[in-house]
């Protein structure tokens, strides 16, 4: 669509929607839910970017990308071209065009957004990419002369990825040091395959990895190589590990069989294949009735994988609908697949008969002031006690910082929370060493991860060019001059 249209125009086209698995269909296979876009609606999905010259939706999308310009080549049907204008400051564009919450980023702040709804920046995205990708059309950039200076990455998820991804780019020789067998991060372990799946995240490592990045599984640092020896051999070393500590409830019946931590109960599925028994070894013990406690997009991801293995599912959450923290796409999924939500309902105990699960006992909440977060926090009423039957319980409520590689660096300043401290450009206390994504700021979304490393990898490149800290004064005084 390249005629040219008027504003008012533009506002007419209606919103796209995209193609879905029917529910009752879906609820039954690991098969990704969105079908994606086909060109005649991306592009005529482009043509609804008015080009507003403050660009809000770039200032909304926490890596920078240039979104105008990729919706106005996708508009003329360049969608390569499209795809490798993300890449210049996103590496994982199929991967953000699926798990992003764009609702609340870029899409949140299109001008569009109150009266039309945003232009559909994920869909498009995640359609340039596929179609780059499936047309075999994807173009490993040229390699820089070397450097000659080595930087170590360590966690292979989307705050890794997106450091070494940038650094490469830079001729810096690029190694990831990944505790796994298989790389990825939270993207194979924690997202299951009918949200994002995994040959796309095999794909999006592999073009890294033809780039040059080297990348090292199971080895995890901290334990089978120590900060000291990377810093012996790196000149600059990364630390995105994520935090991947399961918090618990802390009430009675949390140590029967049948309760889970999502994160072991999403590993299984996903890294391990649990979904897939008897053909891989690490099967999910298949619930009756599962009950998942929590909000958050893992607690969706939790009840619709037990609700596709055939669990009648129930999502206990201590807060009202408006308070959920999941994306609002997530949770009306998990309605239409037949998810029951128990809301303003907070578990006391679980309780079970020869070790195992057989029920939970929940009491009714109400809203009072707002806490710290804003929203307002949640009271029990006193009596209001009710028990119902389950098999399994898995437990989302949060998850702490990992552990491994922090507590082997006595000099390493830490928050109140356990997290790693940083300064503006994700430096921490220890020389040569930055830090970003969820081992900084608690669990965040994929594309913030990636926001924290480009952050980092700026700071990265100035310290090995000898070059002054972005923002820093010399910087500033260098750029007046």
């Amino acid at each position: 669509m390249t005629e040219k249209i008027t504003p008012k125009e533009r506002m007419a086209i209606p919103r796209a929607k995209m193609p879905e698995q029917n529910p009752n269909t879906r609820a039954a296979n690991f098969e990704e839910v969105p079908l994606g876009l086909s060109p005649e609606m991306a592009m005529r999905e482009s043509v609804r970017c008015i080009s507003c010259r403050t660009k809000p939706c770039v200032g909304g999308c926490p890596v920078g990308v240039q979104i105008p310009e990729f919706l106005e080549l996708v508009s003329q049907g360049k969608f390569v071209e499209a795809a490798r204008k993300i890449k210049e400051t996103n590496v994982l564009p199929a991967v953000t065009g699926r798990v992003c919450p764009q609702e609340s980023q870029c899409e949140g702040a299109c001008t569009l957004f109150k009266r039309f709804g945003g232009v559909s920046i994920g869909a498009l995205e995640r359609f340039v990419a596929d179609y780059e990708r499936n047309n075999n059309l994807v173009e490993i950039p040229k390699k820089p002369k070397s450097s000659g200076k080595k930087v170590a990455v360590v966690g292979s998820g989307p705050s890794g990825l997106t450091v070494a991804g940038d650094l490469i780019l830079e001729g810096h020789g690029v190694t990831i040091f990944e505790a796994l067998h298989e790389a990825g991060g939270v993207l194979v372990y924690g997202i299951p395959e009918f949200r994002l799946p995994k040959e796309i995240v095999k794909a999006e490592v592999d073009y890294l990895a033809k780039q040059g990045v080297e990348i090292e599984l199971n080895a995890v640092v901290g334990m089978s190589i120590s900060m000291d020896e990377l810093l012996e051999e790196y000149d600059a070393v990364y630390i995105g590990v994520g935090a991947g500590l399961p918090t618990f409830m802390r009430i009675e019946g949390e140590e029967l069989n049948g309760v889970f931590s999502a994160n072991e109960y999403l590993t299984r599925g996903n890294l391990m294949k649990g979904y897939l028994f008897p053909d891989y070894d690490s099967p999910l013990p298949p619930g009756k009735h599962t009950c998942v406690v929590g909000g958050g997009n893992v607690a969706m991801d939790s009840a619709r994988t037990a609700r596709r293995l055939g669990a009648e599912v129930t999502i206990v959450y201590r807060r009202a609908r408006e308070q959920l923290p999941a994306r609002g796409e997530e949770v009306h999924h998990a309605e239409e697949e037949g998810i029951d939500f128990q809301l303003l309902t907070n578990p006391v105990k679980i309780f079970g008969k020869d070790g195992k699960v057989t029920g939970m006992e929940c009491i009714r909440m109400k809203l009072g002031e707002p806490d710290d977060s804003g929203r307002r926090r949640p009271i029990a009423i006193e009596g209001s006690n009710f028990e119902f039957e389950c098999d399994q319980v898995i437990i989302s409520i949060g998850a702490g910082a990992n552990p491994l590689l922090i507590n082997t660096m006595p000099d390493l300043e830490l928050n109140r929370w356990g997290y790693i401290e940083v300064d503006k450009n994700n430096r921490t206390s220890v020389d040569r060493v930055w830090a970003g994504g969820d081992i900084v700021t608690g669990a965040a979304t994929v594309i913030e991860a990636m926001g924290a490393g480009r952050i980092a990898a700026r700071s990265i490149q100035a310290y090995l060019t000898n070059q002054p800290q972005p923002g820093s004064e010399e910087e500033e005084q260098e750029e007046s001059e």
